[in-house]
């Protein structure tokens, strides 16, 4: 049976140490003759430079959530029996 502390085991006592100093920067800021180029790099899940941050990917994602919103309405007017725009407010 438990102690009557709440738990199976005693809780460990608080001290309270000197805090060591904090740890040095992991990544610090590079010098001048180190400044990497910046060049156009391939898009994250596929092997294609995007042009001007467009990439299949980007665009195959904002079209299924397109779908999704459209199907959103459509389940709107038909469980609710009124028009989108009246449903909503924004048409009286």
């Amino acid at each position: 049976m438990a102690a009557a502390t709440g738990g199976c085991y005693p809780r460990p006592a608080m001290t309270w140490a000197a805090t060591p100093d904090p740890l040095p920067d992991p990544m610090p800021e590079p010098r001048q003759d180190q400044t990497p180029e910046i060049s156009p790099t391939t898009s994250a899940t596929t092997s294609e430079v995007p042009a001007f941050g467009w990439s299949g990917y980007a665009e195959r994602v904002n079209g299924r959530f397109a779908m999704v919103g459209f199907l959103a309405v459509l389940l709107i007017e038909a469980l609710s029996g009124e028009t989108f725009l009246r449903w909503s407010g924004l048409v009286p």
